[in-house]
């Protein structure tokens, strides 16, 4: 057996310690996060794709687990993400129609809408503005509210509920069952409410498909409803600040950036590539058999950890793997992840990403940051960014 490293290693704002790089030369290592049993550590592209999609690694087995976890607490069953298919398909099938390309597409008009108001409120204010307050979060919690059917004057609570959903150290286990009892409550009203009231939305339909197709049970139901409230906007909330700061403290991909807006879906990939989201020690997979990986056998029942941004930063995969190259053509990241539980929403994240871009560089000229020391990062959570980011630009 091999030795057993402490886990996560350091996450100093957006770097990728540099450790994952010598761990990528050798077979998957053995790590211990601060609760819950060791675990297998997989920091290789193609043995992170494989722990990803590999029906032999299973998500459901670590429910009832001591599963490997950076919180005191365990995750629960609480999420989509806890379901193996074929029951995290059926469920999956339910709203893969709201999140087509096409579908996402429609939606673009609306969330240019959005932010051409977002960036108008800055403009009357003037600058310095926070960029994660004042655009990154409000933004996509518009548009995940709006396609839901959720009233938009309640966004104030879904910050601090989805912090709860991924804290590690920055609330008490007492407080994360606070919180998150409170976004069930509010969640399960809401669906009592499109009961006696239907409306034309996605909350709507899961109604139905529970009511009266029977697609769904009722725990199955407030679980999506969830889900989909604070994946559809934390997640994108962080990347809009994170990948915006890429760009200020890369100036020479800002300037390839503003000369071409074109490179703009192609500079999300790059920046999604580039960029931890992650703080590491996400959810285990278990190995439901003994599996070869990489140069090691898993044994049945053991966990395996994947490094996302270890994956996407393999040299055997990606040219000059720690360089920004938005022009960057070639093998696809695994930033929203691989598999069965790829990213559900990554469609619309992307939109929503493109539009920041094209917005931010088209209407603030001169965009910066205040000032490096200015940026708060968030900690006590298991995704990186700033929580605030003072941001200035030139004023006619």
């Amino acid at each position: 057996m091999t030795d057993t490293m402490r886990y996560p290693f350091g996450a100093d704002k957006l770097t990728v310690d540099p450790s994952y790089a010598a761990l990528r030369e050798g077979p998957p290592c053995r790590v211990q996060l601060p609760y819950g049993e060791p675990a297998w550590l997989a920091t290789r592209y193609e043995d992170v794709k494989m722990v990803l999609s590999d029906p032999r690694f299973s998500r459901a087995a670590a429910v009832g687990r001591d599963e490997p976890r950076t919180r005191p607490h365990a995750t629960g069953p609480n999420t989509i993400m806890s379901y193996d298919p074929p029951e995290h398909s059926r469920l999956r099938r339910l709203v893969t129609q709201a999140f087509t390309v096409r579908r996402v597409e429609a939606l673009r008009a609306r969330a240019q809408q959005i932010a051409d108001d977002l960036v108008d409120a800055m403009l009357a204010k003037g600058p310095p503005a926070d960029l994660f307050a004042d655009f990154g979060l409000p933004l996509p919690t518009m548009v995940i509210c709006e396609l839901l059917g959720v009233p938009v004057q309640d966004r104030a609570n879904f910050r601090t509920w989805a912090d709860a959903f991924l804290a590690t150290t920055k609330y008490t286990p007492e407080q994360v069952r606070t919180y998150v009892g409170q976004l069930s409550g509010y969640m399960a009203s809401l669906i009592a409410q499109r009961r006696t009231t239907p409306r034309n939305d996605l909350l709507t339909a899961l109604v139905s498909a529970r009511d009266n197709d029977d697609r769904l049970s009722e725990e199955e139901l407030l679980i999506m409803a969830q889900s989909l409230l604070i994946a559809g906007h934390e997640t994108t909330a962080s990347q809009i600040p994170n990948l915006v700061y890429q760009l200020l403290t890369h100036p020479d991909q800002l300037t390839t950036l503003r000369a071409d807006l074109d490179l703009i879906p192609r500079a999300v990939e790059e920046l999604l590539r580039f960029t931890p989201l992650g703080a590491g020690g996400g959810q285990p997979r278990y190995a439901l058999e003994d599996i070869d990986l990489g140069d090691v056998t898993v044994a049945a029942g053991e966990p395996v950890i994947v490094a996302v941004h270890s994956a996407n930063r393999d040299e055997t995969v990606f040219t000059r793997p720690d360089e920004l190259d938005l022009t960057r053509q070639g093998a696809s990241h695994v930033a929203f992840g691989h598999g069965a539980h790829h990213c559900l929403g990554a469609p619309l994240a992307r939109m929503e990403l493109q539009v920041t871009l094209h917005t931010l560089l088209t209407r603030l000229p001169g965009l910066r940051l205040t000032a490096e020391d200015d940026i708060v990062w968030k900690t006590g959570l298991s995704t990186r960014g700033p929580e605030r980011m003072p941001i200035t630009w030139d004023q006619p």
